[in-house]
């Protein structure tokens, strides 16, 4: 799967039902080119600029399901 496919589906934590986003960015191992972790905007934009927060960075391990229109993670927020 290529990176412009995953940014255009929602990510979804299991635990609330809570729509985080899409996802923004990846981090790499460089070792061994594995992706560490996922990261989505961390405050809406509909929002305001003044109240946002970093970026939130999931675990590669916390995602559970990639589907073809989301991805289902399990984090505490």
């Amino acid at each position: 799967m290529q990176f412009s496919e995953l940014r255009c589906k929602d990510v979804i934590n299991i635990r609330d039902c809570r729509r985080l986003g899409h996802i923004c960015d990846l981090e790499f191992d460089p070792c061994t080119g594995c992706i560490c972790k996922v990261y989505v905007p961390g405050c809406n934009r509909l929002l305001g600029f003044f109240n946002c927060e970093p970026n939130i960075g999931i675990a590669y391990k916390d995602i559970k399901q990639i589907g073809p229109d989301i991805v289902l993670v399990d984090i505490r927020c």
